[in-house]
């Protein structure tokens, strides 16, 4: 562990790139998961380019998004971010699809009949359902892309990953031991935190 200083630094560096990613592919994945629903699409046609749009987002490796804006951007965090951003959205955006087409719809057309827009009926009816549900798997989205994040360095795109790659590179097997060790640990913790949050949430869910 003589690089410590230096990994926890990089490693710093990959929980942001996944903290990122995870925010702003939750908040993309919350906006095109109601299109994608059956129950609240405006119409098929809208149903089934959102519903490919987001499969399309989830079918590439964040690997190949991460070469394509390294390509476009350079060396550093930003292709990492940006490449978990897009693969969350696909990720995040069916299983909130799911969500919502399975909410009680009663509120939201006494809502519509009472005058309210789609997005307002959203928004007070769909909403306060689907909340704990959304947090809760937006929660186990980040620890998956924390794991994601590691490895982004090995593109260049950041993170402990370039330490580790390189590591690999000049057979430093003590300190590729050193590096694994620290995001297992890592992973370890985060897994432990999000575990006990995601299941206040189910609790408070249930206990309505």
């Amino acid at each position: 562990y003589w690089g410590l200083g230096r990994w926890m630094s990089r490693l710093w560096d990959t929980l942001l790139i996944a903290y990122l990613g995870t925010l702003f592919g939750a908040i993309g994945a919350f906006f095109l998961c109601f299109a994608a629903t059956i129950n609240l699409a405006v119409n098929p046609a809208q149903r089934f380019f959102a519903r490919r749009f987001l499969e399309f987002c989830r079918t590439v490796p964040e690997i190949v998004f991460a070469l394509i804006f390294v390509v476009a951007f350079g060396l550093g965090p930003v292709p990492g971010v940006l490449a978990i951003m897009i693969h969350t959205v696909g990720a995040l955006g069916k299983l909130f699809a799911e969500v919502v087409e399975n909410i009680d719809m009663k509120p939201v057309e006494g809502a519509i009949a009472s005058g309210a827009t789609r997005w307002q009926a959203i928004r007070y009816s769909v909403v306060p359902q689907v909340l704990p549900n959304f947090a809760s798997y937006a929660l186990l989205r980040f620890e998956i892309n924390v794991r994601g994040a590691s490895v982004m360095g090995f593109v260049g795109a950041g993170g402990i990953g370039q330490d580790l790659i390189e590591a690999i590179r000049k057979f430093y097997y003590s300190d590729v031991s050193a590096i694994l060790l620290l995001i297992i640990a890592t992973v370890m913790v985060i897994d432990l935190v999000t575990e006990r949050i995601r299941h206040r949430l189910i609790s408070l869910e249930h206990g309505r």
